[in-house]
């Protein structure tokens, strides 16, 4: 009999399964039920169990039950830093890569009035960082202490100036605290790994309590991450291998999701032109961008003001007038799916616009600056010009007839040569929502999450011509 394995993700809206044959690689079936996080969290899993077990005939005997959750709002993260292109940035993209939505973020000093905000955002978990090692040390512990008389309930993660931990721990010794490695140990140079686990530790050890997933603990052996943390390994797996097997090298991931629309990368971002300067705080070589503007029905709006209504209505061949009213039904009707051909259009034309904008912003930039020596071609942020796959996921893409054309309009655009977007990379289509599957499954078995991950990521020509042959 073959070994099998059970991959939830409890989701805002859904519990998702899926159930994977580890021997074969494949995926042997999917179901879900309604994410009854706020009521009793057991009684969607129980039903997204039921829907599996109809599926496939009954349930086998699973090997690993392993769970990843955005249930109830997902990680929600503050981050405080001393300087914001610095230490905050670098405290930041800590705070993304471990899956956290970041929900605030303060540089420099902290007034009565950005703590009193703070404790009003009520936050899962705060992430303290500030100074180099050796470096500025008064104002991480004004922070520190601070946050230690505030009425804040939250953990909270010291991740700065290494030389006064101590001192900052004992100003935070009546709150849940903890001190990693310093972000920033040195000026430029990043250490985010620590304290990513350092988040996901708290993560799996309080924060699955506080949202009532533990209730569900006789289902699942056990919680190791947050959704997006998940998929975040899922691509970093794909893109780097595992032993014995290589991976696909360089890539990027984009999710168009309801309420944000992540991008995930894979790659070191250096300037791949001669000539080209690295300009600002070098980015992570696994990055991931949030934008919470972006989503596909909570912000659908945003997402025309950000677009520009004269142009998603074009795109969606609709009057202004008319893409207004579905944009204000979409509003009223977050979990609602498109119905009709207008609806479907305008569906397109939103997750294309998201998709453009998502990527123009997680892509660095290259500009030219005047120095006292001349004009330079600077760079900000990560080269993906070079970027060797591009993989689309969530629902909107992974539904569409034609998601070549959607992922299209994320690549690079003669019409802004400074954006440094993917410019010809493999399309591979996430149709099976497996992603998070196999980040969750490699940190068991990562061989046969990277043969699941490849056997269920296809290309939109690979989909074309299956379709005709059968």
């Amino acid at each position: 009999m073959s070994r099998a394995a059970l991959l939830i993700d409890f989701g805002s809206t859904y519990t998702k399964l899926r159930a994977v044959d580890l021997d074969r690689r494949k995926l042997l079936g999917s179901g879900q039920g309604p994410s009854t996080v706020t009521t009793d969290i057991t009684l969607g899993m129980n039903a997204a169990l039921a829907d599996l077990g109809r599926r496939l005939g009954g349930l086998p005997v699973f090997r690993h039950r392993l769970a990843s959750s955005s249930a109830a709002g997902g990680l929600r993260m503050v981050a405080i830093g001393l300087v914001r292109e610095l230490t905050l940035e670098a405290a930041r993209w800590a705070a993304l890569g471990a899956g956290a939505r970041l929900v605030g973020t303060y540089a420099n000093r902290l007034t009565a009035k950005d703590l009193a905000r703070i404790v009003e955002i009520q936050p899962d978990i705060v992430l303290l960082a500030g100074g180099t090692d050796g470096g500025n040390s008064e104002v991480i512990l004004h922070n520190a202490g601070m946050l230690g008389e505030s009425a804040l309930v939250c953990p909270l993660i010291y991740a700065g100036n290494r030389v006064v931990a101590d001192e900052a721990h004992a100003l935070l010794a009546r709150k849940q605290a903890q001190v990693t490695e310093n972000v920033m140990p040195e000026l430029g140079e990043l250490n985010i790994e620590p304290a990513r686990a350092a988040i996901r530790s708290v993560f799996i050890e309080r924060i699955v309590h506080a949202k009532g997933i533990d209730r569900a603990a006789a289902e699942f052996d056990a919680v190791l991450m947050p959704t997006p943390a998940a998929v975040m390994e899922g691509a970093r797996l794909i893109a780097d291998g595992c032993k014995g097997f290589a991976g696909l090298g360089d890539l990027v991931v984009i999710d168009p999701g309801g309420a944000t629309t992540d991008v995930h990368s894979v790659a070191s971002g250096a300037p791949a032109t001669p000539g080209v300067i690295q300009r600002g705080l070098p980015e992570p070589r696994v990055k991931r961008t949030v934008e919470g503007d972006l989503g596909m029905r909570h912000n659908a709006a945003a997402i025309v003001e950000a677009a520009g209504a004269t142009s998603v209505a074009a795109d969606a061949d609709l009057s202004e007038a008319r893409l207004q009213a579905l944009v204000g039904e979409l509003s009223r009707n977050v979990e609602s799916l498109p119905n009709g051909t207008e609806e479907t259009r305008l569906d397109r034309a939103l997750a294309r616009a998201a998709l453009r904008i998502a990527m123009r912003r997680h892509c660095g930039r290259v500009q030219t600056v005047y120095t006292a020596n001349g004009p330079v071609a600077a760079q900000d942020g990560k080269d993906l010009s070079a970027a060797g796959t591009l993989i689309g996921t969530g629902g909107v893409i992974a539904h569409d007839a034609d998601p070549q054309d959607l992922l299209s309009v994320a690549l690079f655009d003669p019409a802004e040569p400074g954006s440094l977007r993917p410019k010809a990379p493999r399309i591979l289509i996430d149709r099976s929502y497996i992603l998070y599957a196999c980040g969750l499954l490699s940190q068991v078995e990562p061989e046969a999450a990277l043969e699941l991950a490849l056997g269920h990521l296809h290309s939109p020509r690979e989909e074309s011509s299956l379709e005709r042959s059968l």
